[in-house]
């Protein structure tokens, strides 16, 4: 798994993201379940950007990382390549 990995320092961004303050469940919602507050929360983030790089960078495919879904990170990543 890649997390054995990453360093501590790594992430950082971590403890200061509004998400480790707020529970999972807003982030990794029940499918079919709104993503509406989780992105409302990361739009008020300062780590957004870092919590965004994170997820493209380990290719997270669950949950609302950097203020959006598994389906715009898909995108995203498409667009992209």
């Amino acid at each position: 798994m890649y997390f054995d990995t990453i360093t501590s320092s790594d992430l950082t961004w971590q403890q200061e993201a509004l998400c480790a303050q707020t529970g999972a469940d807003f982030f990794f919602p029940e499918p079919g379940s709104s993503v509406r507050e989780a992105k409302r929360i990361c739009g008020l983030c300062p780590m957004r950007s870092a919590c965004l790089e994170y997820a493209l960078d380990n290719d997270e495919r669950f949950g609302v990382w950097g203020g959006m879904s598994e389906k715009e990170r898909l995108h995203l990543r498409r667009a992209s390549s």
